[in-house]
């Protein structure tokens, strides 16, 4: 058997990286939302994400996708078996349903989505009877997660307000 490295700190490592990927979609324009997938017996991030929404023009281009693809590609294949996924936001039920064809084994995410969160807030789709149930770790810098998107989406609430006061 491997062993798998794990611990409380190199999960806030890994969502340090997370967050810098969010901070990253935030310059672009994009609600702040990272993902990285490590590999757990190596500890090796094989690949990262972060929103590309508006930029892309696409639909699919959540941060978890964007990982989910680079990964499948680094590896050779669809399934992401020994990985786990770091987020800064609980994943949404289209992320959560790629997750779950990934075979990725465990995710780890921030901040709680109540309003799309497919894991824990709106839904649990990994306790629903599908074949695949990763694991859930939730609250891994939660502040700073949070945070992040709290001051997105209040400097995005100011700038509309000045933009409707200029017409």
């Amino acid at each position: 058997m491997t062993e798998i490295i794990e611990t409380a700190g190199q999960a806030k490592m890994y969502m340090r990286r997370a967050l810098e990927l969010a901070q990253t979609a935030v310059e672009r324009g994009e609600v702040p939302v990272g993902a990285v997938i490590v590999r757990r017996t190596t500890g090796e991030i094989i690949a990262e994400g972060f929103n590309q929404r508006e930029s892309g023009r696409h639909a699919l281009a959540h941060a978890e996708l964007m990982a989910i693809d680079q990964a499948c590609r680094k590896l050779g294949g669809w399934r992401l078996p020994d990985c786990a996924m770091y987020v800064t936001l609980e994943p949404c039920p289209m992320c959560a349903g790629a997750i779950i064809q990934s075979r990725i084994d465990e995710v780890y995410f921030g901040a709680s989505d109540p309003k799309s969160g497919a894991l824990v807030s709106v839904e649990e789709m990994f306790s629903l009877p599908y074949n695949y149930h990763p694991t859930i770790h939730r609250g891994i810098l939660k502040q700073e997660c949070s945070g992040i998107l709290s001051e997105f989406f209040r400097d995005l609430r100011i700038r509309n307000t000045q933009c409707r006061k200029q017409k």
